[in-house]
C-alpha cells in the first residue's frame, strides 16, 4: 500500500492536505511533514471557516503559516490526503464536497475507529499517533526524512503521547523519537508546544477548571464551555486543549469531560484512565482512542449536558 500512496502522490498535480477541525499538533505536524516531502504541488488545508487562524502555538511548523483555510479554498485537486482525520464528519462540508467529488484520496491516520473513507485507506489504529504512522510509511518507503519533515513528525508524536506517557507509547515510539532527534533540537520543539501559552489561555483555562463539576463520588469530572465564557476570555479554539487532561489527572476521577458549545452543537472530549472512552463516544456517533475520545450532540447545551452525564453514569 506504501507504493500506491506514493504513486497517487507522484501521479497527481495538485494535492490538498485536510486536517481535522480543531487541528492540533498530530494533525498540524503530519501536514506540515507530508507537505515537506510533496513540495510546491501540494497545499495544506486548516479548517477555519472566515479568518485564518490556526493554533498560534504551531506556527513555528513548516509551510503551515502559507496553509488555504475554507474562504480562499478553490477545488483544483486531483488528489486529497487527510491525516489523522478519524471521520469524514471531521471535516467541514465544504472541504467534504472537494473531498468526496476528488478523483482520488487518501486517508493516513491512526484511529481505531476510522472506518475508512478514502479510496485509499493507510489506518494503523492503536498507534500512538498519525505521526509515527506517517513516518512508517517513509521508512517503509526508503523516502531520507529531512530537517523539516522531523520537525513536522516530531511534534506529531510529542504531542499526542501527551510527552511520551500514553499508554499507546511502545519502544518503537520511542526509536522513532531518537531518530527524529539527531535531525532537530527536541528540547526547543518541546517549548514551543508548551512553554509559549498566551495569558488569556491561561486564565481561561484556570476559570473552567476552578468550576468544574464532581459526580459520582468524584469518580466523574466535567466543565461546560458556553459562548458566553469563550467571548469572556477571546478564547480560541487552541484554548480548551489540555483542559480534560487536567481534569482526569485529579486522584479518584474515573472520567473527565469537557462540553464546549459551537454553532453545530455541543463538542464532547472525553478522557478515562481505565474505561474505554470510545464506548461512551460512540453512542452519540463519535470516536477516538481508548482513553481519549469525542463527540458531537445536536442539541443545547444544559440538554446535551443531560444525555451525556446519563450516558457517563452507565459506564461506572
Amino acid at each position: 500500500m506504501e507504493k500506491e500512496i506514493l504513486k497517487s502522490i507522484e501521479d497527481s498535480s495538485r494535492i490538498l492536505i485536510i486536517t481535522h477541525v480543531n487541528p492540533d499538533g498530530d494533525t498540524l505536524g503530519c501536514a506540515s511533514a507530508l507537505k515537506s516531502y510533496i513540495g510546491e504541488k501540494a497545499d495544506i488545508l486548516i479548517q477555519i471557516k472566515d479568518n485564518f487562524n490556526f493554533p498560534n502555538t504551531y506556527s513555528f511548523l513548516p509551510h503551515i503559516n502559507n496553509s488555504k483555510n475554507l474562504s480562499n479554498l478553490n477545488n483544483e485537486y486531483d488528489l486529497i490526503i487527510a491525516v489523522d482525520v478519524a471521520s469524514i464528519d471531521r471535516i467541514i462540508d465544504k472541504a467534504k464536497n472537494i473531498f468526496e467529488k476528488a478523483q482520488n484520496t487518501i486517508v493516513i491516520d491512526h484511529h481505531k475507529t476510522n472506518s475508512g473513507y478514502g479510496k485509499i485507506n493507510y489506518i494503523k489504529g492503536g498507534i500512538s499517533s498519525t505521526g509515527e504512522v506517517l513516518f512508517d510509511l517513509f521508512e517503509k518507503s526508503n523516502i531520507e526524512i529531512t530537517s523539516d519533515m522531523a520537525l513536522g513528525l516530531y511534534s506529531a508524536i510529542l504531542t499526542d503521547t501527551g510527552c511520551f506517557k500514553y499508554e499507546s507509547t511502545t519502544s518503537h515510539t520511542f526509536e522513532i523519537a531518537s531518530s527524529l532527534s539527531k535531525l532537530i533540537n527536541t528540547s526547543n520543539v518541546a517549548d514551543l508546544c508548551y512553554t509559549n501559552k498566551p495569558k488569556n489561555l491561561i486564565l481561561f483555562q484556570n476559570y473552567l477548571i476552578s468550576n468544574a463539576i464532581f459526580c459520582a463520588n468524584d469518580k466523574i469530572a466535567y466543565t461546560l464551555i458556553t459562548k458566553e465564557i469563550i467571548e469572556k476570555f477571546s478564547a480560541k479554539d487552541e484554548y480548551t486543549e489540555g483542559i480534560c487532561e487536567t481534569l482526569r489527572s485529579i486522584s479518584g476521577v474515573e472520567i473527565a469531560f469537557v462540553l464546549k458549545e459551537t454553532n453545530n452543537g455541543v463538542k464532547a472530549s472525553i478522557r478515562t484512565k481505565e474505561i474505554d472512552a470510545t464506548r461512551i463516544a460512540e453512542k452519540f456517533n463519535g470516536g477516538g482512542h481508548k482513553r481519549a475520545a469525542g463527540c458531537t450532540i445536536k442539541e443545547k447545551i444544559n440538554t446535551a449536558c443531560d444525555i451525556f452525564i446519563k450516558e457517563v453514569l452507565a459506564h461506572i
